[in-house]
């Protein structure tokens, strides 16, 4: 593993099973710079979105109901402190975005994300692995967010007095529950995603438009949110900041985290981007600190209008301004956040889509998630399997009662792609290092790696638990040797494009961050997490290794290729 390690290598009959399985789960995806040709299966698709549309791309992922929401859900514990929630879990979520940056700008040609970077700097198996992680995420979040949307829209229709009272629950609000709660039924939230997986295979400029139009709507009501709370903002009600203590605060921060995923996929939209290596860290960074601005202006109003002790966990926003006597606000916000549900459902099936096509391509998934449209430029197969996928789980579940097993995938996404940042810093030049170490220098960085990790997630579940204070600064102090160890016994290397600064510590301390906050979740999110890989060791064994090919060495159709950088 620590050298060019079987772009050649290929499941052969000689030898046992687990030895072929060994070899195959270790290969490593060539990794080809942005002006080279190189193979694909089926047309490439169409570079049409320029950094306007990214940074558009990645605000409307991130910026859903959660604004109207979450925000009174964890003022109710951390008062007017949920302000630093959200700019510690901002904090966090930068140290994420610098990482996708630098290994966006590092593969601008092609689709992936993160399953393309740990497929290039880890293993193969490793990639499948956080291919079904963050695809688990992806498909329930999508049922979740339509059933949001539907019953959402139906709030919007309601508005209307004529309306009031006359959709039955299986159109839009909850569902209609069948077999004793098994099933339950709601017609408006498959519509809902048949329209927009109509519009994402129809093109991508196309579903970048309708994104753009929706996403500055809702920035516009968020906006027109703020300034109107502004006047009516009493300052005493910040008094005390955080009446619970700064835990309450930390705490508020593991939830409000999930509330800015969402930047990544303008990763996944490399093979899209007119100018991928100027463009993408640009759209990732940006889109971040936009959304972070939002989420902090938002608190800091919403607190300020009401006593936290007397928000709603439901509607705080709404509740805020109807208890001021400006319904017509409470208007916007709900058309907001039909805004804001549709922009995240949208941009999280194009996501889907091209992960789909990227193990398509490479033969992890059968060849049919890789067939592109000749005229439309979409992948067309992949795009209506996860529409049809997020519309059965959305019409027949209530998949809102699985949230508390979901973000593991995103945290465990964000995890692998900042190892890989380190570990393409020095992967190749480690194998040149003359010592006498007993085990390789690759070998021995990703074993600092596994132990930040693991310091990570114990430090986690010291804080969680209320353990004592030692173990938890041990953890920490054990992290730090690992990291000065990281930094000490490799050699690094400067990227070309955007590089991530601060390496390795910044990634390091990403990687720490974010499994603390992975021991933060329900103990449920844990045995899906051990469940969900097992399984799909067992699909990679049956299928994946004997079909992958990292090379693309059997397929004949070409990428367009990634334009050169405007300096």
């Amino acid at each position: 593993m620590g050298g060019s390690t079987s772009a050649a290598f290929s499941p052969s009959s000689s030898g046992s099973f687990f030895s072929s399985f060994c070899t195959s789960a270790l290969r490593r995806k060539s990794h080809l710079r942005s002006d080279e040709v190189h193979t694909n299966h089926g047309e490439g698709l169409v570079r049409g979105l320029g950094l306007f549309e990214l940074l558009l791309l990645g605000i409307g992922a991130s910026i859903g109901a959660g604004i109207f929401v979450v925000t009174g859900t964890v003022a109710r514990d951390a008062g007017p402190g949920v302000t630093i929630s959200f700019i510690l879990a901002g904090a966090a979520c930068v140290l994420n975005a610098l990482c996708y940056a630098e290994l966006a700008s590092r593969f601008p040609a092609v689709v992936g994300g993160a399953y393309l970077y740990s497929y290039t700097a880890f293993n193969e198996l490793t990639a499948f692995l956080v291919f079904a992680q963050l695809m688990l995420d992806y498909h329930i979040g999508a049922a979740s967010i339509a059933r949001s949307l539907a019953s959402y829209w139906v709030s919007l229709l309601e508005l209307f007095p004529f309306l009031k009272g006359i959709f039955p629950s299986w159109i839009g609000h909850g569902g209609l529950e069948v077999f004793g709660g098994i099933l339950s039924i709601n017609i408006l939230a498959p519509i809902l995603l048949l329209i927009l997986t109509v519009i994402l295979c129809y093109g991508v400029k196309e579903s970048s438009a309708v994104n753009s139009y929706m996403t500055l709507l809702k920035v516009i009501i968020v906006i027109i949110v703020i300034l109107s709370g502004a006047f009516e903002v009493d300052v005493s009600n910040w008094s005390p900041f955080a009446p619970s203590g700064f835990k309450a605060v930390v705490t508020g921060a593991t939830v409000v985290f999930f509330a800015y995923v969402g930047f990544d996929a303008v990763a996944n939209s490399a093979e899209e981007s007119k100018r991928p290596q100027r463009d993408l860290p640009i759209g990732i960074i940006g889109s971040l600190l936009l959304c972070a601005l939002l989420y902090v202006c938002v608190c800091l109003v919403l607190t300020g209008m009401v006593p936290y002790k007397f928000l709603d966990e439901d509607a705080p926003l709404a509740q805020a301004f109807n208890a001021k006597g400006m319904q017509y606000v409470s208007v916007l916000i709900s058309i907001g956040a039909v805004a804001g549900l549709t922009t995240t459902l949208l941009v999280g099936l194009y996501v889907q889509s091209r992960l789909y096509l990227g193990l398509g391509r490479d033969g992890l998934l059968p060849s049919v998630f890789a067939i592109v449209h000749p005229t439309r430029h979409t992948p067309i197969h992949s795009q209506i399997w996860v529409g049809c996928v997020a519309g059965i789980l959305g019409g027949l579940f209530n998949v809102h009662s699985l949230s508390h097993i979901l973000s593991v995938g995103t945290l465990t996404g964000y995890s692998v792609v900042s190892a890989c940042v380190i570990t393409l810093r020095w992967k190749d030049l480690a194998s040149g290092q003359v010592s006498s170490r007993y085990i390789s220098p690759w070998h021995e960085g990703v074993t600092c790696l596994l132990v930040v990790g693991f310091c990570g997630f114990a430090a986690g579940l010291f804080y969680r638990f209320n353990v004592s204070i030692v173990l938890l600064l041990i953890a920490v102090l054990i992290a730090i040797l690992a990291g000065v160890a990281l930094h000490v016994r490799q050699i690094y290397e400067n990227p070309p494009g955007f590089a991530c600064p601060g390496v390795p510590l910044l990634p390091m301390v990403s990687i720490f961050v974010n499994i603390f906050l992975f021991a933060q979740l329900h103990e449920e999110a844990w045995i899906r997490f051990v469940v969900l890989s097992i399984i799909s060791i067992v699909i990679y064994a049956v299928y994946g290794q004997y079909n992958a090919d990292p090379t693309g060495s059997e397929q004949t159709i070409i990428y367009r290729r990634a334009p050169a950088s405007d300096e």
